[in-house]
């Protein structure tokens, strides 16, 4: 197998350290370039000696500049390195937004050491890799959202579903959605009469059933 050049960009000092150790050992994997923030990488890359990097694992967390920001600088210098976006971050926004920036692969840092390396043989190779916990949230973005059009419960109805199936009391949902207790009320014979049920026990049961 063709060497890998790796370029590392971590400012956790145990994350980064056990980064470098564990990849270094795997003879196809060279580690040209380990830094703790986007800047200290941008300056390296400024060097009429930079380095040669074919994959590079990117926090999002970082000092300064942070990892989704500096995706667009970093590919400005380095256009055809693939970027493993490696984060404790798995919110659904972070994550689109790293692949729109131009990132390949997003992987969170509970992810055991040897499927990172997995991960980057996959991307150099010309994959993609993607913990699967964030692989399910990906998809879960991409799914037609039905659920709304079926019932034929508005965006304001499905709220107080929800807040039903979590326990709260009419006066709660008022106060959690700003909404005075007879709005919430009004709100509560529609979703009824919608669903054509006659109880809370009922909505909530639709609810948790996946029906509506």
């Amino acid at each position: 197998m063709e060497e890998i050049k790796l370029a590392i960009v971590e400012d956790d000092a145990v994350i980064k350290e056990s980064l470098e150790t564990f990849m270094q050992v795997h003879p196809s994997i060279k580690l040209t370039l380990s830094v703790t923030s986007v800047e200290a990488f941008l300056e390296k890359a400024q060097s009429p000696l930079r380095p040669k990097i074919d994959v590079m694992i990117l926090d999002i967390g970082l000092p300064g500049m942070n990892g989704i920001q500096g995706i667009y600088h970093i590919r400005q210098k380095y256009p055809n390195t693939d970027i493993i976006m490696l984060t404790t971050f798995e919110e659904d926004d972070k994550i689109y937004d790293a692949l729109c920036a131009g990132a390949c692969s997003y992987i969170s840092k509970r992810t055991p050491l040897v499927k990172i390396r997995e991960a980057i043989f996959t991307v150099a190779q010309g994959g993609s890799y993607m913990s699967p916990s964030i692989a399910r949230k990906i998809a879960e973005r991409f799914m037609p959202k039905k659920r709304q059009k079926e019932s034929g419960l508005s965006e304001r109805q499905m709220q107080i579903v929800q807040a039903l199936v979590d326990g709260l009391s009419y006066k709660m949902i008022g106060n959690k959605l700003n909404i005075s207790l007879d709005t919430v009320r009004d709100h509560i014979k529609r979703i009824y009469r919608t669903l054509e049920v006659n109880s809370k026990v009922e909505v909530i049961k639709k609810a948790m059933d996946g029906d509506i």
